[in-house]
């Protein structure tokens, strides 16, 4: 078979996961560093699947852990931006640049924060991935979760892992703004409690699940919850429940802790989150997006839930659907920069390069001096220029 035969064999592999397929290429002598039209790697093609044993295979092969694709994206950073916790070890033990960046400057423990992955916050916290690096918004990880996170139980969590391993709530965004004033003027009051005291005020038995919880202890994290839990069962004893559960892979009864929550409290909104990003591990796209609409229906200002779906719709590749999200979220913020700039990434994603460039203007005149933005409209005019040509 020719060598591009075997690329593209490979490839093909990688996609759906065949291991015994892949064994035998490495045997045939295939280069396991050849691209794609997108610059992928096979590894990376197999990280974007989430396929651990296909990715095991290939670092074991000498595989590179920080080829970059033609986005500048690490199959080690992918993994992180995407919660696939049973990777990180592997890709740092195969040589992950801890520091290494994305195109928007960011680190492994960037993304994870933003989209509230805590196991994966922490693996990159252990691994040594710096918890203050600042990324080209301007924004740390520890900003990032602020930010785009929603003051609830998972974010909370987020927060003070990243804060007892030292990020700073004293750093500035780009307009000079604080953690902690973000935290103030959004009224998280819990994350104002991790700020000021390093912990949130919690009962013992959730301390005690939360530290089980650190060591992958799931087990005894259940039993410790559900010993003298079952009268007067709370809010809190539930997303911890459906936490560790969703971390035992125990999706349905997750999602059934969850709904409990909802059952005691409908306006508790994050739970929806919860459920979504369950529905979401079991790849049933239409059933997350549709848990992020029924907390979307009530108030028409829902930044949190609207902002997250549109990560999730680009994630999909679900580029004019995010799009139509983002005008959403534009119209009640108009001047929100990185909104303007992820409008325009999915654009130029969809091919139109003209309205790429007119998004991204909008988040030029909100931030000017932001390199970030201007390098983003000069490549935009060039593919807009070949488009044309």
């Amino acid at each position: 078979m020719k060598n591009e035969d075997l690329s593209l064999k490979l490839f093909s592999s990688s996609e759906q996961g065949e291991l015994s397929e892949i064994e035998e290429l490495i045997k045939q002598g295939v280069d396991i560093e050849a691209r794609d039209a997108q610059g992928r790697t096979a590894l990376m093609i197999a990280t974007q699947k989430n396929h651990k044993e296909v990715v095991e295979k290939l670092i074991k092969a000498g595989s590179d852990v920080n080829a970059r694709d033609t986005t500048l994206l690490t199959p080690f950073i992918c993994a992180a931006a995407n919660g696939f916790d049973e990777l990180i070890p592997l890709m740092v033990a195969g040589g992950a640049a801890l520091s290494s960046v994305n195109r928007f400057g960011g680190t492994a423990l960037l993304p994870s924060s933003e989209k509230g992955y805590l196991k994966t916050v922490q693996l990159c916290i252990d691994a040594g991935v710096p918890v203050n690096h600042i990324n080209d918004l301007g924004w740390s990880a520890l900003l990032e979760a602020v930010i785009l996170g929603d003051g609830g139980f998972l974010y909370t969590d987020v927060i003070q892992a990243l804060v007892s391993a030292g990020a700073d709530p004293e750093l500035e965004d780009r307009d000079g703004r604080t953690s902690k004033q973000h935290a103030e003027n959004k009224g998280q009051t819990r994350i104002l409690d991790v700020f000021e005291s390093g912990c949130t005020r919690q009962r013992d038995r959730i301390l005690q699940a939360k530290l089980l919880l650190v060591e992958s202890c799931y087990e005894e994290a259940l039993a410790g919850l559900e010993s003298g839990a079952q009268e007067n069962l709370e809010v809190e004893d539930l997303y911890y429940k459906g936490y560790i559960l969703q971390e035992m892979k125990r999706f349905t009864e997750a999602i059934d802790m969850y709904s409990q929550a909802l059952a005691i409290d409908a306006t508790n909104l994050q739970f929806h989150f919860y459920i979504a990003n369950c529905y979401r591990l079991q790849k049933q796209q239409d059933r997350a997006l549709e848990e992020f609409d029924k907390a979307i229906a009530p108030t028409s200002k829902n930044t949190f839930f609207l902002y997250h779906k549109s990560n999730y719709l680009r994630e999909f590749g679900r580029h004019e659907e995010a799009v139509a999200v983002m005008n959403l979220l534009l119209n009640l913020e108009p001047t929100r920069y990185d909104f303007s700039f992820h409008k325009a990434n999915s654009l130029r994603s969809l091919g139109r390069h003209q309205e790429a460039i007119d998004a991204i203007e909008n988040a030029i005149a909100n931030d000017p001096a932001n390199p970030l933005y201007t390098a983003h409209k000069t490549k935009s005019l060039e593919l807009l220029q070949h488009k044309n040509d």
